[in-house]
């Protein structure tokens, strides 16, 4: 069962409550209401962790296959691993000067 199901509330007792006894239903229902709030925001923020969790391995599936082809293309077709690339890797070299070699990760 729904631990948050509609409740309806007992007109029967609404209508003939005395003034404490109304008051004291209207603070549970705005604590209730409060409870169910933070519970909206805990699922929210889990929801939100996990969606970014899955977009940050989709960018890193989509730019590792690029990085993969780059680094194909700029070293005559062979893939070093561990290959680290520069900023500056990313410029075409117009100076005529040969581009610098691939640094190795430590």
């Amino acid at each position: 069962m729904n631990r948050h199901a509609k409740t309806e509330p007992a007109w029967d007792f609404l209508l003939s409550a005395s003034r404490s006894s109304l008051q004291s239903y209207e603070l549970s229902r705005l604590s209730h209401a409060a409870n169910v709030r933070k519970e909206i925001i805990e699922l929210f923020d889990v929801w939100l962790e996990e969606t970014s969790s899955a977009l940050l391995a989709r960018w890193l599936m989509e730019h590792r296959d690029r990085m993969a082809h780059g680094a194909m293309s700029s070293c005559g077709g062979e893939l070093r691993p561990n290959a680290v690339r520069a900023a500056s890797d990313n410029f075409q070299n117009e100076t005529g000067m040969p581009v610098p070699r691939m640094r190795t990760a430590t």
